[in-house]
């Protein structure tokens, strides 16, 4: 379903590396609804508070933004912009 990357799937975790395999091997419900299983974009931060709250603004944010945001540190990424 997600072939073209037009699902984009913010989260946190305290371990990146277990999340990519649990998205990979779609053990999780959102992931696996809308085949989620590449990491196009992080962000580290030292409090789970400072990430939490990251995550709230990001998930607030338009496609359009999340889409330019991502793009500016993954120039060579293909993704389905909105029309």
């Amino acid at each position: 379903m997600n072939h073209r990357r037009t699902v984009i799937y913010i989260g946190v975790t305290n371990d990146l590396a277990r999340r990519l395999d649990e998205h990979q091997l779609k053990l999780k419900g959102f992931t696996k609804k809308y085949n989620v299983d590449e990491l196009v974009y992080f962000e580290s931060y030292e409090s789970i508070i400072e990430a939490i709250d990251r995550e709230k603004q990001l998930k607030k944010w338009s496609r359009f933004k999340k889409l330019d945001l991502i793009k500016r540190v993954n120039k060579n990424l293909k993704i389905v912009f909105p029309e």
